[in-house]
């Protein structure tokens, strides 16, 4: 199949879809199982650039938010893994496991930096599918560079996303030309994180490169992230998006307390203080906001979010504290939960 004549001819905006390889096909069954009993389960890590809207399609394709987002680049730090099981009803069906990666640095050299490139490298090592994310009709030295570490062994998907910003889809097609020139993809996705019908469509392509073997996790399971950590990363998402790109990517969130407790009048109830870490006392102020009022913003917003996805009655304590040049320091970085 000719990819470019496909994306120019009949790409409607519920996405689409072309293989690049003509040999590429459904795996076997496992011996001895049937076409209703046999399950499917593999490892998809989701790779790109900073901000190019990795953590917005995980959450899309697990059903349900587990990764933060933010217009500021580098909001995820950490690998996050998200399940989507699709069973079929007869004891069979796919589980697909995705992890989610911080963008791969290439300006910055401190210890944050090279232990987010880290945790990309070692989420690349031994998966049996690759979604390489990209901006329809974009490649900048960001992108390269990712594109560069990844081994030319593994099955990868060119998946082109925010294809709701290109007007005119046949923009598109010189685009992918140059794309399958740079690496040998499987096939290529072109796609809105936003819209279901290109979801469930990518989900069906990945569907394919899985093997046949049990599932690793219980079907109604989203993450194998604690509720603590998720915690930590919702109130770091409203730290980032109350603030814009006024606070620098290094301010962090450590999690002091988690504890669930008693209640007579809740079903379930969690205690949790958190601390918000600066560089400056600049940047502390900023937090804190006139009278305090951006702090208990940050603070009402991540509650109510971990209300609704713990099912719990949640109070929550946030402080901010300045500890200048934790983001350059290895020993501070590891106390801190990064790898």
């Amino acid at each position: 199949m000719n990819a470019t004549n496909n994306i120019a001819g009949g790409a409607g905006a519920e996405g689409a879809g072309g293989q690049l390889d003509s040999n590429s096909s459904s795996s076997p069954l496992a011996p001895g199982a049937t076409a209703g009993e046999a399950q499917r389960c593999g490892l998809i890590a989701i790779v790109g650039k900073p901000n190019v809207g990795k953590s917005t399609l995980l959450n899309a394709l697990v059903g349900q938010k587990i990764s933060i987002t933010s217009r500021k680049a580098q909001t995820t730090r950490h690998r996050i893994t998200g399940i989507r099981t699709l069973a079929n009803g007869e004891g069979g069906g796919t589980q697909f496991v995705f992890v989610d990666t911080p963008g791969f640095q290439t300006r910055h050299t401190a210890a944050l930096n090279k232990s987010l490139n880290k945790t990309v490298l070692g989420a690349i090592d031994g998966v049996d599918l690759v979604l390489f994310v990209v901006e329809a009709g974009s490649f900048t030295l960001g992108d390269a560079k990712v594109l560069s570490l990844l081994r030319g062994d593994t099955p990868t998907i060119l998946v082109a996303n925010k294809l709701d910003t290109v007007h005119r889809r046949a923009e598109i097609a010189p685009w992918l030309k140059s794309m399958q020139e740079r690496h040998a993809f499987a096939e290529f996705v072109p796609m809105s994180a936003k819209n279901p019908r290109d979801v469930a469509h990518l989900l069906q392509v990945c569907e394919r490169y899985l093997p046949v073997q049990p599932w690793w996790y219980s079907e109604d399971e989203l993450t194998d992230r604690s509720e603590k950590f998720l915690a930590m990363e919702v109130v770091r998402e409203k730290l980032f998006r109350l603030t814009g790109d006024e606070l620098p990517y290094t301010s962090t969130v450590i999690i002091e307390k988690f504890e669930e407790e008693k209640s007579k009048q809740h079903n379930r109830m969690v205690r949790i203080a958190a601390t918000i870490v600066v560089e400056r006392d600049g940047h502390k102020a900023m937090v804190i906001g006139d009278k305090g009022e951006r702090l208990k913003r940050i603070g009402t917003e991540a509650r109510q979010e971990l209300e609704k996805l713990m099912d719990a009655k949640v109070f929550l304590e946030l402080w901010v504290k300045v500890k200048s040049g934790w983001a350059d320091d290895e020993a501070r970085v590891r106390s801190f939960g990064y790898e």
